[in-house]
C-alpha cells in the first residue's frame, strides 16, 4: 500500500511542479511544503523543502491525522433533502422604516468542510461552497450594512478536500468571504482545543506548517478552563450602521459526550442558559441593548415557526429578555419562530441552505424593533458559482487527487448505512466485520454515528472509503465478561436508542421490555448462548472504548490494547474481499414482532 501511495504522490508533485523544481504550490499536507507565499488570489503557498521528511512518513501522518465527515442526499445522513418552503415565495416584501437602522445577518452552520459536494432537495441541485459564496455575495451586495456569522461544526468532521488539509481550506474559505463572527460546534474539538486553538489564532501543524488562522473572532460562553476561565472570549461587541450588537456564543453542552475524551480534555462545557445570563448585565452596562446568540444546540420547527421544540426553545425561554435572536445549529434542521418574544432560526446543513434576517434597531434606544429570517435554499440552477472560489477549490482538489482517486475495489450493490427496523445495516455489518478482522477478536461493536456515508453501486476509491470512516479513530482490542456485553447492548435504549452496529455475534431484542432488559437472547456464531461469566476479545474504537455515546460499560473493559486505525481496516478489508462486493443483511440483530 505504501509503495502505491509513494508513486501516487511522487506522480503528484512531478504534475504540480511541471517537470521543474521551486516553484509555489497550494498548501497541501505533505510536510515538505514548508515556506509561506501569496498567489494572486491570496491563497497560502508552500515552497518545496528539499530537506524534507520520506514520503512513507508522509503517507503515515496524512492517514493517521486527517480527520472528517460527509453525508450523501440520503436523510439519514443528516441531509434533509425535501423541504417545503422552497415552494413558497419567500421574497423580502417588507418595506423598511426610514427611522430605524436596517442590518442583514448572514448565518450558516454545519458546514463540516463540505467544500466539494454536492446534493439534491427535491431533485435539484444544492450545495458547493463557491456556489453559497455566490448567494451569500449576492445578498451582502443588496445590503449596505450585512455581517456574516456562522454557528459552529464548520471544521473537523471533512471530506478530504478539506480534512487532508487539516482543514485550513475551510478556514481560508470563511476568510475569503469576509466572516464577521462565529462560535464553535462540537466538531470543532475533534482534534483537541490546541488545534482548533490553531485554526482561530494561527500556529504551525506539523503536516501543513505555518498557518495565519481566522480573520475573524469566535466566540463561546459556556466552554472554560478546569479553573472556571472561559477558553474563548464570552461575547463580542461588534459595531455596525453606528449601533452596537452583542453577539453571545454557546455550544452544545453534552459535547463531552459526543466526541473523544482527548478532544475536550481540560475543558468543562457549563449550563448554556447560566452561561448566557453570567454575561448580560456586563454587555448591558455597556448600553447595548441589541443581543444576539450563537448557539450550536438544535431546534425545529414547521415553515410557518408552529411546532417549535428543542434545546433552542428552553434556551430562549430561560435567558434575558434583552435577547433579540438565537441563531441555531447541530441538528441540521428548518427554524424559523417566536418563542418569548425571540426569533430562533436554524437553516440545514452542508451548505445547503443559509438564514437571511434582517433587523431594524431604534437608534434612540438602541434595541431591536423588528426581525424577520428567511431560510434560503442554494439550488445551482439558479446562480452562477463564485469564480474566485471555484479556483480556490480547484487548487485544493488538485493536492488531494492522486490519493483519494485510488480505486481499492468494486461493488455491485449499493452498500447503505440504513437501518432495519431491527437495526442492522449493510454498511454497518462491513465496517463491523472489518475492525473485528483487523483486530483479531471475536467480537466487534461500531457506533453508527461514525458511518458517515454510503457507498454506490461501481468502483470504489479510497476517497469513498474515508467519506464512509472519516475520524480515524484508532481501534482498541479490550477483554470483556459475557455480562459486560449484555450491559452494552442494554445500554442501547438508555439515552440516545443508539443502535450498536455489530460483528461475530447475533442477538434478539423485544421493544415492549424495560430499557435495561430488552436484550433477549445473545449468540455465538456456534449457536450457542453466551456465557456473562466467561471472557471474550472485543474491537470497538476509542471513541466506543472511552464511553462515547453513552456506552459507559466499555469503560470496565480490562487489558484494552490500540491497533490500526478504522479507515485502514476498511480499506484493507473491502480491498481483500472477492470483487466485485456484494453483501447482504445477515439477521444478526433481530427483533421481536408482536
Amino acid at each position: 500500500m505504501k509503495g502505491l501511495y509513494r508513486i501516487l504522490l511522487t506522480l503528484a508533485i512531478i504534475i504540480l511542479l511541471g517537470f521543474a523544481g521551486a516553484q509555489t504550490e497550494t498548501k497541501t499536507d505533505i510536510q515538505m511544503f514548508e515556506q509561506l507565499t501569496t498567489d494572486s488570489n491570496g491563497i497560502d503557498q508552500r515552497i518545496i523543502n528539499e530537506k524534507t521528511q520520506s514520503l512513507d512518513e508522509n503517507i503515515s501522518l496524512l492517514k493517521q491525522d486527517a480527520v472528517g465527515i460527509e453525508g450523501s442526499s440520503e436523510e439519514y445522513h443528516g441531509h434533509i433533502s425535501r423541504r417545503p418552503e422552497v415552494k413558497e415565495t419567500n421574497k423580502k416584501t417588507q418595506a423598511s422604516n426610514p427611522a430605524y437602522k436596517q442590518i442583514q445577518l448572514l448565518n450558516i452552520h454545519d458546514l463540516h468542510g463540505q467544500l466539494n459536494v454536492t446534493r439534491r432537495v427535491d431533485g435539484r441541485p444544492v450545495g458547493r461552497v463557491d456556489y453559497l459564496a455566490a448567494y451569500l455575495k449576492q445578498r451582502k451586495a443588496n445590503e449596505k450594512h450585512t455581517l456574516l456569522l456562522h454557528t459552529g461544526d464548520m471544521v473537523g468532521a471533512s471530506p478530504p478536500v478539506s480534512a487532508l488539509l487539516q482543514d485550513e481550506p475551510t478556514i481560508e474559505i470563511l476568510n475569503r468571504l469576509k466572516f464577521d463572527i462565529g462560535t464553535v460546534g462540537n466538531h470543532e474539538f475533534d482534534e483537541g482545543i490546541d488545534e482548533l486553538q490553531r485554526l482561530i489564532k494561527g500556529g504551525s501543524h506539523k503536516q501543513t506548517g505555518d498557518f495565519r488562522g481566522a480573520d475573524f473572532p469566535w466566540v463561546a460562553a459556556n466552554v472554560v478552563d478546569n479553573s472556571g476561565k472561559p477558553v474563548f472570549s464570552p461575547y463580542e461587541i461588534v459595531t455596525v450602521n453606528e449601533i452596537p450588537i452583542a453577539f453571545i456564543g454557546v455550544v452544545y453542552s453534552e459535547t463531552p459526550n459526543i466526541v473523544e475524551p482527548q478532544g475536550v480534555d481540560g475543558i468543562r462545557f457549563i449550563d448554556e442558559v447560566k452561561a448566557i445570563n453570567q454575561y448580560m448585565p456586563e454587555i448591558k452596562k455597556q448600553g447595548v441593548r441589541s443581543v444576539i446568540v450563537l448557539a450550536h444546540n438544535p431546534g425545529s420547527s414547521g415553515v410557518g415557526g408552529d411546532n417549535a421544540t428543542g434545546e433552542l426553545v428552553d434556551i430562549a425561554n430561560g435567558v434575558d429578555d434583552e435577547v433579540d435572536i438565537i441563531f441555531g445549529a447541530h441538528n441540521h434542521s428548518y427554524m424559523n419562530a417566536i418563542v418569548d418574544n425571540k426569533l430562533l432560526v436554524q437553516s440545514y446543513s452542508y451548505g445547503t441552505a443559509f438564514s437571511d434576517v434582517d433587523i431594524e434597531i431604534d437608534p434612540k434606544t438602541k434595541d431591536i424593533v423588528t426581525k424577520r429570517a428567511e431560510i434560503i435554499t442554494t439550488f445551482q440552477d439558479e446562480i452562477d458559482p463564485d469564480p474566485e472560489i471555484s479556483q480556490m477549490l480547484k487548487d485544493y482538489e488538485k493536492v488531494v487527487e492522486p490519493i483519494v482517486n485510488e480505486v481499492i475495489g468494486s461493488t455491485s450493490m449499493n452498500l447503505t448505512s440504513l437501518r432495519n427496523d431491527s437495526g442492522e445495516s449493510v454498511m454497518g455489518n462491513i465496517v463491523a466485520n472489518a475492525q473485528r478482522q483487523a483486530m483479531g477478536t471475536e467480537i466487534a461493536f461500531m457506533n453508527p454515528g461514525g458511518i458517515r456515508a454510503d457507498i454506490d453501486k461501481g468502483k470504489i476509491t479510497w476517497e469513498q472509503v474515508y467519506i464512509v470512516q472519516p475520524f480515524n479513530n484508532d481501534l482498541v482490542k479490550m477483554k470483556m465478561t459475557g455480562q459486560q456485553i449484555r450491559e452494552v447492548l442494554n445500554q442501547q435504549w438508555e439515552s440516545n436508542s443508539t443502535m450498536l452496529q455489530i460483528s461475530g455475534f447475533s442477538y434478539t431484542w423485544d421493544g415492549r421490555k424495560p430499557d435495561n432488559r430488552k436484550v433477549i437472547s445473545i449468540l455465538l456464531p456456534n449457536g450457542t448462548e453466551i456465557d456473562d461469566k466467561k471472557t471474550y476479545t472485543v474491537t470497538a474504537n476509542s471513541f466506543l472504548a472511552g464511553g462515547g455515546d453513552g456506552f459507559t460499560t466499555f469503560t470496565k473493559a480490562q487489558d484494552k490494547e490500540v491497533g490500526s486505525v478504522d479507515l485502514d481496516a476498511l480499506v484493507d478489508y473491502i480491498r481483500n474481499q472477492p470483487q466485485p462486493i456484494s453483501f447482504s443483511l445477515d439477521g444478526r440483530i433481530k427483533k421481536i414482532d408482536y
